[in-house]
């Protein structure tokens, strides 16, 4: 008898898996793949991996302004996808470490659900007390006719690739679509991108989202259209004026989503719903004993969001501290060239709300760090957004390098509900590009 079951091993299951084990509690984890889910295996990690091989071409391509001049430089993707492994086959390794340190049971297998204390994989019958699903979610293929040629993939299978294509084709503007663009436009392949809606990335500030898209020189954007069928070598698609176009494609990455991995669960009397399981603010499924956390819940698909659910149901389940998951103040980053990174509202979600609002945006090439390894040529922006009456910070938004490494600090001021004027007694390191969050903050209230 265990004390908890958690199924999937994703940055929910495995960190769930963990706290619970760092309490005493016995805990088995069941994964039908590899330790650490999408995020390690096929997500947040291998992308990141790659990316930072595809930037760090690009800075020897153009170092010479600052001093550093390269000849025939080469991309090697094969070298590349070797380093994207070796860091993924490390960190699964700690995983794993993780686990038997804190004496986590793991067992590999696919899990079928008896009831909702009894689980089984391949003849064994496990049973548990509580029961959190971090099952994730899969990649969403819209049926479009030829979305199942074999040059049609998904972001699992491009991850594999042995070759870049000569050209890509990227259906979907979403995070995931826009750094896999990011990453080949800057190895050399010429990019595509159609996206349904009239920008690309739906929870960025829609200024920066346009300054986004110039600074992704590489790759073509089609906004407001809507992909029809597509072919052996091209994508046909209806355009935001309703005419018919095509366009050539060697290689075609469909990114329009992804859906829950909810399949398995009929026999544990969920409540399930478009979005995934139906969970309250503390995580807790209609069933007493069952918990349901990270992308399989769909409140919010975010490796981090899925670790902090993971505690605040550990939490409820086994601690003398009762939580309950905020959203408001969990930060997003897109890791591409340049990085982009957000917290709390934009100005268009403060006035569908009716929220009074003030904000201001400095440009990044005003801040000394940022002027002396980027030039004047690079842009970027930071974004504080404040209420206009208590001058409380609801939303900070940032495009330029460092965005997703800044961000936790916007988290921090928004989950602590810091007014401008706090943030404007907090020292910053100089020189930094951080600065500029306290440099906006100043342009939104003088006084000192």
């Amino acid at each position: 008898m265990y004390d908890l079951i958690v199924v999937g091993s994703g940055p929910g299951g495995y960190v769930a898996a963990e706290r619970a084990g760092a309490l005493g509690k016995k805990v088995l984890l069941i994964e039908k793949g590899n330790l650490g889910g999408v995020c390690t295996n096929r997500g947040c990690i291998p992308t990141k991996s790659l990316l930072n091989s595809a930037k760090t071409y690009k800075h020897a391509q153009e170092g010479a302004p600052f001093g550093v001049k390269t000849e025939n430089v080469v991309f090697s993707l094969a070298d590349a996808m070797a380093w994207k492994e070796e860091t993924v086959t490390t960190l699964r390794s700690g995983i794993e470490f993780l686990m038997k340190s804190n004496k986590v049971e793991t067992v590999t297998g696919e899990a079928q659900f008896i009831d909702p204390h009894h689980v089984k994989v391949g003849d064994t019958v496990y049973e548990g007390s509580y029961l959190i699903l971090a099952t994730g979610s899969s990649p969403f293929v819209p049926p479009i006719p030829g979305s199942k040629m074999e040059h049609v993939l998904t972001s699992d299978e491009i991850l594999e690739l042995k070759e870049a294509p000569s050209s890509l084709v990227v259906i979907g503007g979403g995070v995931i679509g826009i750094e896999f663009a990011s990453f080949f436009s800057m190895i050399g392949t010429k990019v595509t991108v159609i996206e349904m809606m009239s920008e690309i990335l739906p929870m960025m500030d829609a200024e920066f989202a346009k300054l986004m898209r110039r600074e992704l020189k590489g790759v073509d954007f089609h906004l407001g259209c809507k992909v029809e069928e597509v072919t052996k070598d091209a994508v046909l698609y209806t355009d935001a004026k309703g005419q018919k176009q095509s366009i050539e494609a060697s290689m075609v990455l469909m990114s329009v989503g992804r859906r829950p991995n909810t399949q398995g669960f009929e026999s544990l009397g969920l409540d399930i719903d478009r979005k995934g399981v139906v969970v309250n603010d503390r995580l807790q499924t209609n069933v007493a004993n069952i918990w349901a956390i990270g992308d399989v819940n769909g409140k919010s698909l975010l490796a981090h969001s899925a670790s902090r659910m993971a505690e605040v149901a550990v939490s409820n389940i086994f601690g003398s501290k009762q939580m309950h998951m905020r959203y408001n103040a969990i930060p997003w980053a897109v890791y591409g060239n340049p990085e982009a990174a957000g917290c709390g509202i934009t100005e268009k979600e403060a006035a569908d709300k009716g929220i009074p609002v003030l904000s201001q945006t400095v440009q990044m090439r005003a801040n000394g760090r940022f002027l002396a390894e980027h030039g004047k040529r690079a842009a970027g922006l930071v974004k504080v957004i404040c209420h206009k009456d208590s001058k409380a910070i609801l939303g900070v938004h940032l495009l330029g390098p460092y965005s997703s490494e800044m961000i936790w600090g916007a988290s921090a001021l928004i989950e602590a509900e810091l007014r401008v004027q706090d943030v404007k007694e907090i020292v910053f390191p100089h020189p930094s590009v951080s600065e500029l969050i306290k440099d906006a903050c100043f342009a939104l209230d003088h006084t000192l």
